[in-house]
């Protein structure tokens, strides 16, 4: 029998599961290569697809990476209600990081290079609200007023990527791996603490 043509539907489901593969993989390939060590042949063999879908869904490797930069920030946004206070979302964001460190290591690849120019040409960086919410937290008396928010916030962030930055610092301190359940919830209860002190 002769094969039936997809329907558009079909072709549309087809073309999302593809573009959620490439992500998929890339979000492996930039975690472990950084931005300017990928290979967009390394992403398509990965997602066992043809490397020209990356140039027809994203427009080549900084449209793939700016994808996933969108689907980050729109992730963090869901991280970030207004009910939650300090201790409880920088416990979010240190979970997120232990158990999909993912992200935690494309943001660790991105501060070694260094430079002004973002890995993609026009990568959203720590949003610029970040430090006016900061702000916002110490007046309402989540930070002590005599500490920067901005430095706290940084110091912070340190804290939460510090396991998957310095694993081998980990494993010499406790003998613990990041990426042990047990740990994480170690960790957490010692960030949450900590944070709570900042009042």
């Amino acid at each position: 029998m002769p094969r039936r043509a997809p329907d558009p539907e079909e072709r549309q489901r087809d073309a999302d599961r593809s573009r959620e593969r490439l992500l998929a993989a890339a979000a492996d390939e930039f975690a472990a290569a950084g931005y300017a060590g990928a290979r967009v042949s390394s992403i398509a063999s990965r997602a066992g697809l043809n490397p020209q879908l990356i140039s027809y869904y994203f427009g080549g490797k900084a449209g793939l990476y700016r994808a996933l930069s969108e689907r980050w920030l729109a992730f963090e946004q869901e991280l970030e209600p207004e009910s939650k206070d300090l201790p409880e979302l920088i416990s979010a964001y240190t979970r997120t990081a232990l158990e999909d460190p993912r992200g935690a290591r494309l943001l660790l690849w991105n501060g070694l290079t260094d430079t002004e120019e973002s890995a993609a040409g026009d990568e959203p960086s720590t949003q610029p609200d970040d430090a006016v919410a900061m702000t916002r937290r110490q007046h309402d008396g989540e930070i002590a007023d005599d500490l920067d928010p901005r430095l706290v916030q940084l110091a912070l962030m340190g804290a939460s990527l510090a396991p998957v930055a310095l694993p081998q610092v980990l494993r010499r301190l406790t003998g613990e791996n990041a990426d042990d359940p047990e740990f994480i919830e170690r960790y957490l209860d010692v960030i949450r603490r900590l944070t709570e002190r900042l009042r």
